[in-house]
């Protein structure tokens, strides 16, 4: 049996999937470069986590049918808080807008949510962490620091 090629670019459809029994384990997979490691938990860890916390909300992301990354949410309209707890792009599918577009589904999917009127996050500052990709994107810092990383937040 031969393995086939799977071919993603930019133009690849961006979707936000649940994940399943049957997709775990590709999601879990899923890694960013060495030099991003100690930015973001390992897949398997935020997925245990979610499972421990009732306002938590995550999707793989996927470029066509091939998975690409995977985000969490902490999602709570009676607080009006929603919080972009884990993002991250496998680094094989790096640098092809997959971030962006799934970004976009994101802000889409926290628009539709009650009292939804803006998106904080975290990140290590500086210009070799996540941060410039934040600020590109409309995030802004407020100035607060939780656990030693800046918080960002944009209205939507």
């Amino acid at each position: 049996m031969t393995e086939q090629t799977v071919i993603i670019t930019h133009e690849s459809t961006v979707s936000l999937r649940e994940v399943t029994a049957d997709t775990v384990r590709a999601i879990c997979r899923l890694d960013v470069s060495d030099s991003q490691k100690g930015f973001v938990a390992p897949n398997a860890v935020s997925i245990a986590q979610a499972y421990f916390e009732p306002k938590a909300w995550f999707r793989a992301i996927y470029a066509d049918e091939t998975p690409v990354g995977f985000l969490m949410i902490y999602d709570n309209p009676e607080e009006s808080e929603y919080f972009l707890w884990r993002f991250m792009v496998d680094a094989r599918y790096q640098k092809l807008g997959f971030g962006k577009r799934a970004l976009d589904l994101l802000i889409e999917h926290v628009r539709s949510r009650p009292n939804a009127h803006e998106l904080n996050l975290s990140c290590h500052p500086g210009d070799d962490g996540p941060e410039p990709f934040y600020r590109q994107y409309g995030f802004s810092r407020t100035g607060e620091f939780m656990g030693g990383e800046a918080v960002m937040r944009m209205d939507i």
